[in-house]
């Protein structure tokens, strides 16, 4: 690559666009009938940035994690299930899970989400 080109630092090839340029981050994932579809936009040694769009009827199955992680909802509604204990989400609303809680995603309806995991 020649000097000024070069892709900035955590950015994956295909998504160095994405640097120093604004975007909406709903419209960076679509839908697709009956899956989870992601988009990992960010990925460092310290963590990562995801974008998720769930179709009507999915979600994830009850599973921890050893680090933090930070879900924004996008999009739709949904319960975030952390150690037993269900939060209900809207588009413009975040929750924390904790490491090492058990936690579970179901959407009411198709939803999309931000998740942002930080590995320290």
């Amino acid at each position: 690559m020649s000097e000024g080109s070069q892709r900035p630092e955590g950015l994956e090839k295909g998504i160095a666009s994405l640097a120093a340029n604004p975007q909406r981050a709903i419209h960076l994932v679509d839908y697709q009938e009956g899956s989870v579809v992601s988009r990992e936009i960010l990925k460092m040694d310290k963590g990562t940035v995801t974008l998720f769009a769930f179709a009507e009827g999915q979600g994830l199955s009850e599973h921890s994690a050893p680090f933090d992680a930070l879900i924004y909802l996008l999009e739709g509604e949904a319960e975030i299930t952390i150690s037993a204990k269900p939060y209900q989400l809207r588009a413009g609303d975040m929750i924390i899970m904790p490491a090492h809680q058990p936690h579970a995603i179901q959407g009411k309806g198709r939803f999309k989400m931000m998740l942002v995991m930080i590995r320290s």
